[in-house]
């Protein structure tokens, strides 16, 4: 990542609350282009919600969020999302590669046939995420982990220049998890990636940066993690955390 990589993602002093609950409080970020962002913090801490907004799926209270130069829902076409968990019906009549090319259609053409280029393209992206032997199986089927690198293939089929993942390796053990987040960190060579995590002593082995986030933002690069860090990020006291303005 350049050392002047332009900025990609741009939330100024925004506020969010779901009803009359504050969930984002004054948050100002910036995510540069090529980089490799780890999102974590408690849970309620607003990190789902900062995934919808950069998504364009909610709005802010106050603030403004701009993702490539532009409002959120103008960009939605260049980014691909992976859920946390996605719940398919026992007997859901589809397979493994027709998953995968979902993410070749976006809203123009819903109800147009699949092309060969769009078959050629989701089964690169089954093989590139190691799971191309299943392309015909039913997706209900599939380990856990399998599952989520049917859906991390979903997402690269739409060929996204940002990739945001909502804890990707929820649902995998410990040996698959740095599988994953390997191949993570070889797609972040073409594309940037924010990764919600709640396991920050794994993930700073991968990503560029470290923002945690409890309604309040602070971010960290990576070799500034230490336990006592960790622990004050966690704990009640997230705001005395010291940190550089350059890393907002």
């Amino acid at each position: 990542m350049g050392r002047f990589a332009k900025n990609i993602i741009e939330f100024d002093r925004v506020s969010f609350r779901y009803q009359s609950v504050p969930v984002l409080d004054n948050i100002t970020l910036a995510v540069r282009e090529g980089e490799f962002l780890g999102l974590v913090g408690p849970n309620g801490g607003g990190k789902s919600t900062l995934l919808k907004l950069i998504m364009g799926l909610i709005t802010p209270d106050a603030g403004t969020v701009k993702v490539f130069g532009t409002a959120a829902k103008k960009a939605r076409a260049r980014l691909g999302y992976v859920p946390q968990f996605a719940r398919f019906p026992s007997d859901f009549p589809i397979t493994v590669e027709e998953t995968v090319l979902m993410g070749c259609l976006n809203p123009g053409r819903l109800l147009q046939r699949y092309t060969q280029k769009d078959r050629e393209l989701a089964r690169k992206c089954l093989k590139e995420t190691g799971v191309a032997e299943f392309a015909d199986r039913p997706i209900d089927q599939l380990s856990g982990g399998q599952l989520q690198r049917v859906l991390i293939a979903r997402a690269l089929a739409s060929e996204p220049d940002l990739l945001l993942l909502d804890e990707p390796t929820a649902s995998v053990d410990s040996h698959q998890e740095k599988g994953v987040f390997d191949l993570f960190k070889e797609l972040n060579k073409r594309m940037s990636i924010i990764v919600i995590s709640h396991d920050i002593g794994f993930i700073t082995d991968y990503v560029d940066r470290v923002a945690c986030l409890n309604k309040e933002l602070l971010c960290h690069e990576t070799h500034c993690i230490t336990p006592d860090v960790i622990e004050q990020m966690y704990g009640g006291h997230v705001h005395a955390i010291h940190h550089h303005s350059h890393a907002i």
